[in-house]
């Protein structure tokens, strides 16, 4: 029993590998976020906060599902390049076989069409495209990460466009709205598509030495470090001056003071964080990138909070 448990525990701990949890963690809260968002700007939308609990949960497991396939998918493609970058991934470690890898994506994927399908258009049409544009990404002959181009496209694609819109869309239409999309939902979503676009580049910095090795061209390769570092650095404190610059202005119906302090006081964080990062240490970028996701993940926290508030 003591092994058998072990062993159980061991495998449920590198499947929480390999779903790449700051992935899962993202996914989880756009979801929340955005029924907030539909919530709060859906004219017709019930008062009751806990009648979105359930809509919530089942909006949430088809997106875990898709969200596992898609990393599990990219994984599948990489283990001999994860073996120099991540050699901690189930896959590359050998904690997981090539076919478990493979059961997983596809038991993820069939039950992500078919618990998304039942539950109407929105929610369909948001997981499908985020699987299509998932497995372009990393399935030959496509591999579209090779590209840094496309690598981008498809990362902010999903990330920005497909997420944000698909989502609140889906949380609108079971709260009795239509499809009108408010100017906040467009501003979150430009917001989220530059971050995602600096996620996009500055995930590749730390994969440098894999990547050049299995001619991986990134814009890392292309351009440098640094260069690609000051490009997300940039990148993303536009985002937030994008949406200072709106809130001071009186574009988004939102708590004023709340979005301007706690932002300024981000953005100044973020600059400060930057400081530190010295670009030959591998450890302080993957800490810097993991710093990155973790403003994304507040943003779909304070942005909602600030519409409530309003």
């Amino acid at each position: 029993m003591g092994e058998k448990g072990v062993s159980v525990w061991v495998w449920l701990a590198a499947l929480w590998r390999f779903s790449r949890p700051h992935t899962i963690i993202g996914t989880t809260l756009s979801i929340v976020g955005l029924a907030l968002l539909a919530w709060t700007l859906t004219p017709r939308a019930t008062p009751d906060l806990w009648e979105l609990m359930i809509p919530l949960l089942a909006t949430w497991v088809p997106s875990v599902c898709a969200n596992v396939y898609i990393v599990g998918l990219n994984q599948l493609e990489d283990i001999d390049i994860d073996r120099v970058n991540k050699p901690h991934l189930p896959l590359a470690s050998g904690v997981f076989s090539v076919r478990e890898g493979r059961a997983i994506v596809a038991v993820t994927g069939l039950l992500a069409l078919v618990l998304a399908g039942a539950q109407g258009q929105w929610l369909s049409l948001t997981v499908i495209l985020s699987m299509v544009i998932g497995t372009v990404y990393s399935w030959p002959p496509f591999r579209l990460k090779r590209f840094p181009f496309w690598a981008a496209l498809c990362i902010f694609g999903v990330r920005g466009l497909v997420v944000n819109l698909g989502f609140f869309l889906h949380f609108q239409q079971g709260l009795g709205g239509g499809t009108n999309i408010p100017p906040e939902v467009w501003a979150l979503t430009v917001f989220v598509v530059g971050f995602a676009f600096a996620i996009a580049v500055c995930k590749d910095i730390p994969d440098i030495e894999g990547d050049r090795q299995f001619q991986i061209r990134t814009l890392t390769l292309r351009l440098g470090a640094s260069a690609v570092f000051n490009l997300a650095r940039w990148v993303l404190t536009g985002c937030y001056v994008f949406l200072l610059a709106l809130t001071t202005l009186g574009g988004l119906a939102v708590q004023p003071g709340f979005m301007v302090i706690t932002h300024l006081g981000i953005l100044v964080g973020l600059w400060w964080r930057s400081q530190q990062v010295d670009l030959g240490n591998q450890w302080q970028i993957s800490r810097f990138y993991q710093f990155i996701w973790k403003l994304f993940f507040w943003e779909y926290l304070l942005f909602p909070l600030a519409c409530v508030w309003r």
